[in-house]
């Protein structure tokens, strides 16, 4: 399986910093996206050594151990990875008092073959686009989501929520963080897209699936993302990293009608 991977990032229309940090490692088919909170600066200092840190220490590990790690491998490599990072942020935290109270959501995907290994913490989501079929892969870690899992509420009156920002785990908060990871069957064609809820509380599911089917590149399916959130009042920070499974024989056969053969 090839994968293909873009991300793109906006502060958006409301906010003047950008506290959204977003990265892949190509050749590790690893790909990461936070979104800070906190104080001053200090939501994109929290993400920012989040996706900075886990780049480094799972792509040194991804590419030490091989595309062929087992799934019990890889899930305690992100674990530990993880961890480290939590402990990092918090420590710096704690550390300096501009800031105390720093934290940040986090979604990160290893891609092998025909799986993909995905962890999140907090509420920014990953999605899949299956034949035309769209579906949010992750569940998040808010107040909301409790609610809505207790019966308390609709999703619908989540949708019109008050209370849409609080999260019921975030990295660097406290100095444990329990990180969710699940093991998904990919197929030729998939497309998964991590997003900060910069889009996600902006643009319905139904939206994003709109744009998602779009037969484009993923560099415009992903500007176009940016511009629907903006289009709808851009109130937060936005960013989106798409990753696309092809199988090496689609791969091959374009490049030989590109060369008439």
């Amino acid at each position: 399986m090839i994968y293909e991977f873009c991300t793109h990032t906006d502060p958006g229309l409301a906010r003047e910093n950008n506290e959204d940090s977003v990265t892949f490692d190509a050749l590790a088919r690893l790909g990461i996206l936070a979104d800070g909170m906190g104080g001053y600066n200090a939501g994109e200092i929290a993400s920012g050594m989040a996706t900075t840190f886990i780049k480094s220490e799972m792509g040194r590990w991804l590419s030490q151990a091989g595309r062929h790690a087992n799934a019990k491998e890889v899930r305690r490599a992100m674990e530990i990875c993880v961890e480290n990072a939590n402990r990092s942020i918090f420590n710096a935290a704690n550390s300096n008092p501009q800031y105390t109270g720093m934290g940040t959501t986090l979604v990160i995907g290893v891609f092998q073959d025909a799986r993909a290994m995905l962890g999140h913490i907090g509420d920014s989501r990953c999605y899949r686009l299956r034949d035309g079929e769209f579906t949010q892969v992750t569940k998040d870690h808010s107040l909301l989501q409790e609610q809505i899992d207790a019966g308390l509420i609709t999703p619908e009156q989540a949708a019109t929520s008050m209370n849409k920002n609080l999260v019921t785990r975030a990295l660097g908060v406290e100095d444990t963080v329990l990180l969710e990871v699940n093991e998904h069957r990919v197929d030729p064609g998939d497309i998964y897209l991590m997003c900060s809820d910069g889009l996600s509380d902006m643009v319905d599911d139904a939206g994003i699936a709109e744009i998602m089917r779009e037969p484009v590149t993923l560099q415009h399916m992903a500007a176009q993302l940016i511009d629907a959130a903006n289009a709808k009042g851009g109130r937060d920070n936005i960013s989106v990293l798409l990753a696309q499974a092809n199988t090496g024989e689609r791969k091959r056969s374009l490049f030989s009608r590109i060369l008439g053969k």
